[in-house]
């Protein structure tokens, strides 16, 4: 997910977690796909999204661009790596 103070920043990147968690994973999706926080997920979930995010980062990066452009950003439906 975006959030909208994700607005004012320049880096392009995306929130990941689980279902009524509070701390989210930030993950940057240029110019590398890394972790910048791994919030409330396990280090095995950690690794899960960054496999996901790697194999997904051009969709995300459009995500990303139609978000910052103040349009409407879709839902991607991902597949477990494993």
């Amino acid at each position: 997910m975006f959030w909208n103070t994700d607005y004012n920043e320049n880096r392009a990147h995306v929130h990941v977690g689980k279902r009524n968690t509070e701390h989210l994973c930030k993950i940057w999706l240029e110019p590398i796909v890394e972790i910048d926080k791994k919030g409330d997920l396990t280090d095995a979930q950690a690794k899960e999204v960054l496999e996901i995010a790697k194999k997904y980062q051009d969709r995300l990066l459009c995500q990303w661009s139609l978000f910052k452009k103040g349009k409407t950003v879709r839902i991607i439906k991902v597949k477990k790596t494993k």
